[in-house]
C-alpha cells in the first residue's frame, strides 16, 4: 500500500504555480479547503482561473485570493453572494463563466472520468445556452457541456488514512468527491490522519489513487461564514409568506421527495411534519432534510441550500453533488419549491437575473426548475414599484420555458390547467378585483 506525502499547507501552496487552474471543493464555505486557499495567499501566485461553486464569503476562502487579485477567471454557479466577485466583474478585473450547478458538478465529474462532454436539457432555450451547441434527444431540447479539469485539485475532507483515501462529513462532500478525480495534482486538506486499516473501506468516499498529498488542518468556527451558527436566520416572518407557505404544503403528499428553494421556499420546512410523509431534499448533497435546530454550525449539523445548518430525520443520507442532481435531472425528485422574479401565462419562470445587474448566480435553479416533475413558485405578486410579476412574456432572463405547474403569490393561487393559467384560489385578506387589477397575464377563473 502506498504512503501520501504529508505537507504543510504552505509546502503544498507551492505545488501552485501561476497560470494554473484550480478546482476547489466546497458549498458556501462547507468543506471548503481553507488553510490550502490563505497559503496562497502568502505567495506570488496570481493568473489563476478557479472552478468552484462559489468564491468564498467577504474575507474568507477564495475571496482571499480574489482581494489579493491572485484571480483572473472564474468559473460557477452562484456568485452574487460575494460583492467582492460582482465589483471585480464591473472593474473588469475578473472573467466569469456562470454554469448552472449540476452541469458544473457533471462537468467535474466527466473532465475526471476522461469523458469528451455531454448533453443535458438544463438550460436549454436560456442566455446560458447562447452560442453553445444543441441537440433535440428524445423530444426535447439539450445543451452540450463540455468537461471541466484542472490543473490543482484542493478538497476538504473529514479523515484520511495514509494511503490517501478519504471520507467527507455530511454535506461537506459536496463538490470535494468530483473535484478529487479531475486535476493532475490533488491535495487534501483534512480533520485527521489515521494509519491505514483504520478506515472501513466501505465508508471510503474518495480512494487513494486520486490523491497526492495531504494537509492536516482544523475548522475552527470563524472559517464557516454564516454556517457558523443558525441563529442569525430565525427571524420572524410576516404572515403573508406563511400563508403562501401553507398553500405550497397543501400541494404536497406524502411520499413526495420535496427540493426548496431559497427564500419564502424554505418557509415549507418549518410546517412539515412526520405525520405529512414528505421527504426534503438539498441540492448540496442531503435527503431526509429536518429543522433547523435552537442553536449550533456546521461542525455540528448539515446544512441546506441557504447554507444554514439543518437537522437529519431518521433515515436520511449524504452524497456528493452529482449524485444530488442526478437524482434532479433524472426525475427523482417530485416536486420543487422556489421563487420567482417572474412567471408568464405559458409557464415559463424567470428567477437568477435583474435587469442592470451582472449575471453572476443561477444557482441549481434551473436544474430543479426542468428536472423536476411539478414545479411550485412562491413570489409576491407585483415587484417593489407596483408592477405585476405575472405577465404575458418574461422579459426578465429565462430559468426555464413552460414548466410551471403551480404558482402561489401574496394574493393567488393559480394552477396551469391544460396549459391555461387558472385562479383557483384567493389567499386571505385579497379579493378577486385586486387580483385582476394587479395581474398582466390572461388567466381563466375556476374557484
Amino acid at each position: 500500500m502506498k504512503t501520501v506525502q504529508q505537507l504543510s499547507a504552505q509546502d503544498a501552496a507551492c505545488k501552485i504555480k501561476s497560470g494554473d487552474v484550480l478546482v476547489v471543493g466546497g458549498f458556501g464555505m462547507t468543506g471548503v479547503p481553507v488553510h490550502l486557499l490563505d497559503a496562497i495567499t502568502e505567495t506570488d501566485i496570481k493568473n489563476l482561473t478557479v472552478i468552484s461553486n462559489n468564491i468564498g464569503e467577504p474575507g474568507l476562502g477564495a475571496d482571499r485570493l480574489l482581494r489579493n487579485g491572485q484571480l483572473s477567471k472564474v468559473i460557477g454557479s452562484y456568485f452574487t453572494s460575494n460583492p467582492g466577485v460582482v465589483e471585480a466583474v464591473q472593474a473588469g478585473s475578473l472573467e466569469v463563466e456562470v454554469l448552472p450547478q449540476g452541469t458544473m458538478a457533471e462537468a467535474i465529474r466527466a473532465g475526471g472520468a476522461g469523458l469528451g462532454g455531454f448533453y443535458t436539457p438544463t438550460a436549454a432555450g436560456t442566455l446560458l445556452a447562447k452560442g453553445r451547441q444543441t441537440k433535440v434527444l428524445d423530444g426535447k431540447e439539450h445543451v452540450f457541456q463540455a468537461p471541466l479539469k484542472a490543473d490543482v485539485a484542493l478538497l476538504r475532507a473529514w479523515k484520511a488514512d495514509t494511503a490517501g483515501n478519504l471520507i467527507y462529513l455530511r454535506t461537506e462532500n459536496n463538490f470535494n468527491q468530483a473535484a478529487a478525480t479531475a486535476g493532475k495534482i490533488v491535495i487534501a486538506e483534512v480533520e485527521e490522519i489515521v494509519p491505514v486499516g483504520e478506515l472501513n473501506p466501505n465508508e471510503i468516499h474518495t480512494p487513494g489513487c486520486f490523491v497526492d498529498y495531504l494537509v492536516q488542518a482544523h475548522t475552527t468556527l470563524k472559517e464557516l461564514g454564516i454556517s457558523a451558527s443558525v441563529e442569525g436566520s430565525l427571524k420572524k416572518v410576516d404572515e403573508a409568506r406563511m400563508n403562501m407557505a401553507r398553500a405550497a404544503l397543501e400541494e404536497l403528499q406524502s411520499g413526495d421527495v420535496v427540493n426548496l428553494g431559497i427564500g419564502i421556499p424554505t418557509l415549507v420546512a418549518n410546517l412539515v411534519t412526520p405525520e405529512h410523509g414528505i421527504i426534503m431534499h438539498t441540492e448540496n448533497g442531503m435527503l431526509g432534510v429536518g429543522p433547523q435546530p435552537e442553536s449550533g454550525s456546521a461542525m455540528e449539523y448539515p446544512v441546506n441550500a441557504g447554507k444554514i445548518p439543518v437537522t437529519a430525520l431518521p433515515g436520511s443520507s449524504y452524497f456528493d453533488s452529482t449524485s444530488s442532481f442526478a437524482m434532479i435531472r433524472g426525475g427523482h425528485v417530485d416536486v420543487a419549491v422556489m421563487g420567482g422574479l417572474q412567471v408568464d401565462e405559458h409557464g415559463s419562470l424567470a428567477n437568477w437575473a435583474v435587469p442592470g445587474r451582472p449575471l453572476l448566480g443561477v444557482g441549481g435553479a434551473m436544474d430543479l426548475a426542468s428536472g423536476a416533475k411539478k414545479l411550485i413558485v412562491t413570489m409576491t405578486h407585483t415587484n417593489r414599484s407596483g408592477a405585476s410579476k405575472i405577465v404575458k412574456e418574461c422579459t426578465l432572463p429565462l430559468t426555464v420555458a413552460n414548466a410551471v405547474s403551480v404558482l402561489i403569490t401574496d394574493l393567488a393561487k393559480f394552477r396551469f390547467i391544460d396549459g391555461q393559467l387558472t385562479l383557483v384560489q384567493v389567499m386571505p385578506g385579497a379579493t378577486q378585483k385586486e387580483i385582476e387589477k394587479k395581474t398582466e397575464a390572461s388567466y381563466a377563473v375556476c374557484l
